[in-house]
Parts: structure tokens; C-alpha cells; sequence
């Protein structure tokens, strides 16, 4: 759960609109390598209503809760935005940092720092504009942070803390999620920018990679690769290809989602020093057809997803569902999906693969971000043009079967 307070009560602003999406309890997702190890089930689900909390939010990227019953809202073409318990959408925060907008770069994740009550600071990471190695004009992902003035209209002390270097003229695979975990240590995971993908897999540039870093930018000494000659001190894990969803999990690990190319979307739990393979190994393909790497799905040394998807839904926001506010959630993680067009529920399963619940199908929207509230009421955002702020109520359903992904986890 993303820190933070408030996050609104259930009333909801003046007209919100409720919708009753049936919860979709599937399985599957298509050829998934790998024999059928996880037998189906019966469980208790939920069906889930709907409230729209705003509307006209422009590709938003990101949800983060502010005291009162507000929301902080990123928008990718560059704008920060405060929603109020009324759902009114409020004007651009000021006080952003020069943000380059284009393709998938923008202003992507927030959060609120985990004593923001006291001191009102969030951070945020977006596409920073710069120079490439030989001096052409470029970008890479950054993370900043800033303290939210008290009329909340704009950003104070805006502070850079970390720059992924190094910069590339492109526009795809910023990556570009951000957990303040419970020991104050933040993570920030990145996208290996599409077109430099073997750069995932060394350790002089920071694509591909999560990195590990304190509040105020600086590296923990304790961090995998420091000292190592050659090595930038703020990796944490390598061989990521374009991460989009983190959180971190009741087990006390970072958990994280990650594109793949042509299939081979994972879940994966970077620890220290750990490979994750891209682009040696994965169970997608290239677009098109055609092995990537060497044609495996996996290899000594490299750790293996905890879970995959084949085809590809490409998963985005993620959380770990805390608290009783949804019966029998407590324990499964939520992820939203871009190209499916739904929100998944997975039910850890023990050493078999976990179960899947498809819900929000029938809303039949690009879903971006996937929050709890520390109130414990979830949230997601879908990602359009007109993109909503939604807030989910539990329904009791009867009781479905959850058969197992036949995956390989």
C-alpha cells in the first residue's frame, strides 16, 4: 500500500455514477508454456461497483492520497493535478521541473512521502530532457521530489535525486515506478529504453534496472554493487526490460510488473544483486515472430518470473490488497492491464502458479494505476483521453471456481 492519509469516505462527489461490473472469474490468458500444475478451486469472490471520483483527467498516470479526502493525480502529457472530495478536478499544480511529453515519456508515477503529514513531500519521476553522451539532445527517466504547498497549488523546493544515465534521443521504455519502503530506503525501476536493451544486462548504465537509493538521493552503502569497479552504486537488480507497476508486498519485498516484448509479461520480485534475464531469456518473441536472445525461458544465474503472461495483457499499476474492506482479498494482488483492457486479482497459490481473477472486464478500459487507499478503499485510473478516477465497493458473489494459470511461475 502506498503511504500516505486520507483518501476519501464512500459518499462519493454529487451525481458520481455507479457501475455494476461483474467480476469475471477466468483463467487463462491463452498458451502459456508449461504443463497445467495448479488445479482449479473453489473461492470466494466479489463482484464490484464502479464510482466514477472525476472525470477529464488527460492520460492520467498515477494516483497518490492527500489528507482530507483528496487525490494527487499525474497527467502524462506534464500536469500535476489535486482532485478534490467532490471530484472537481483542480488547475495544474505549478512549480514542475522542465518535463519532455512524447510517446510514453511524461509526467508518470507519485507518491506521498511516508511522513507526509508532517512535512508534505512527495516525489514523482518523469522524462527529463537532456544531452546524449555525444551532445544530442535526449532524454531519461528522473525522480524528484518537492514539498506541496499548504494551498496546494504548487510545488516548493523541487529537489532532483536521480537522473538514469545514461540519456538517449528516444521515447519509449521510461519505466518508472516509485515505492518509499518502511525502512525509508526508495526504489525506482526503469525502463531499458527499447533500443538499448542489451544495456539491461551490464552494470555501467542504469537501464533496465531498479536502483535502491534514501529519501534525499543519496546510495546506501549497503547496496549490491557498490564498490564493484565499473558499477553504478544505486543498481539494485538488472535485466528489466519496461517496468510499469511496484508496490511493495505484505511479505515485506519489492514486487514489481514488467512489459514484454511479444508475450512474456511478468511479476517479478527483484532482490540484491539479482538478474531478472532480459534480454537473454523471456517466454515472449519478437514483434513479428522470431526468438529473442538465446530462445530460452530461462538460465542459470537469472531469476525466473514469479508469474508470466502469454499472451501479453501489459500489465501496469499493482498493489497488494491489505485490510478486510473486500473479503477474501486480503493477501492477493491487484494488477491493472493496458491491453486487456481489465484488472486482474492474482491468488498466491503456495509454490504452484497463482490463481487469476478477471474483473472490470465489461468496463472495457486501458487500466494505468492500481492504489489502496489507507483507508483501505481501492482506486484505479483509466488511461485515455477522458480518463476516470475510479473508486471499487465490494459486492458479495457466490462462491466461483479460480482454475490455476497452467503457467510456468
Amino acid at each position: 500500500m502506498r503511504s500516505g492519509s486520507g483518501g476519501g469516505g464512500l459518499g462519493g462527489p454529487r451525481g458520481a455514477r455507479w457501475v455494476r461490473a461483474a467480476a469475471l472469474a477466468v483463467l487463462g490468458g491463452g498458451a502459456l508454456t508449461g504443463p497445467a500444475v495448479a488445479q482449479p478451486q473453489a473461492a470466494a469472490t466479489l463482484d464490484v461497483e464502479v464510482e466514477v471520483v472525476a472525470r477529464g483527467l488527460e492520460h492520467p498516470w498515477a494516483v497518490a492520497f492527500l489528507p482530507g479526502g483528496r487525490w494527487l493525480v499525474t497527467e502524462r502529457a506534464g500536469r500535476l493535478r489535486v482532485v478534490a472530495p467532490d471530484g472537481q478536478v483542480g488547475p495544474p499544480v505549478e512549480g514542475l521541473p522542465p518535463i519532455q511529453a512524447g510517446g510514453q515519456g511524461g509526467l508518470l508515477d507519485v507518491i506521498t512521502d511516508r511522513d507526509h503529514a508532517q512535512n508534505r513531500t512527495v516525489h514523482f519521476c518523469y522524462t527529463e530532457p537532456g544531452l546524449t553522451p555525444d551532445g544530442r539532445p535526449g532524454n531519461s527517466t528522473a525522480w524528484a521530489s518537492a514539498r506541496l504547498s499548504e494551498d496546494l497549488r504548487r510545488l516548493e523546493d523541487v529537489q532532483v535525486r536521480f537522473s538514469q544515465r545514461p540519456k538517449w534521443a528516444g521515447s519509449l521504455h521510461f519505466g518508472c515506478r516509485l515505492v518509499h519502503a518502511p525502512d525509508g530506503l526508495v526504489y525506482l525501476a526503469l525502463g531499458e529504453r527499447f533500443q538499448r536493451a542489451s544495456d539491461a544486462q551490464t552494470l555501467d548504465n542504469h537501464h533496465g534496472k531498479v536502483v535502491r537509493l534514501r529519501a534525499d538521493g543519496t546510495v546506501p552503502p549497503d547496496n549490491p554493487f557498490v564498490g564493484r569497479p565499473g558499477a553504478l552504486p544505486e543498481i539494485w537488480s538488472l535485466g528489466h526490460r519496461n517496468p510499469q507497476g511496484a508496490t511493495w508486498g505484505a511479505d515485506g519485498r519489492l514486487w514489481i510488473t514488467e512489459h514484454g516484448p511479444q508475450g512474456g509479461d511478468e511479476v517479478n520480485r527483484p532482490t540484491a544483486g539479482a538478474n531478472h534475464g532480459w534480454p537473454v531469456v523471456t517466454h515472449g518473441e519478437r514483434y513479428g515472430g522470431g526468438p529473442i536472445g538465446s530462445g530460452a525461458f530461462s538460465a542459470p544465474g537469472m531469476a525466473p518470473p514469479w508469474h508470466q503472461w502469454t499472451p501479453s495483457i501489459a500489465p501496469s499499476g499493482l498493489v497488494w490488497v491489505q485490510g478486510d474492506r473486500y473479503p477474501g482479498w486480503r493477501g492477493s494482488l491487484l494488477v491493472g492491464a493496458l491491453k486487456a483492457r481489465r484488472l486482474v486479482r492474482l491468488v498466491p497459490d503456495g509454490d504452484r502458479p497463482p490463481r487469476e481473477q478477471v474483473l472490470l472486464a465489461r468496463l472495457d478500459r486501458r487500466i494505468r494505476d492500481v492504489r489502496q487507499a489507507p483507508d483501505g478503499w481501492l482506486f484505479v485510473l483509466t488511461d485515455e483521453r477522458d480518463g476516470q478516477l475510479l473508486r471499487l465497493r465490494p459486492v458479495p458473489a457466490p462462491p466461483v471456481s479460480l482454475p490455476g494459470s497452467g503457467g510456468t511461475p
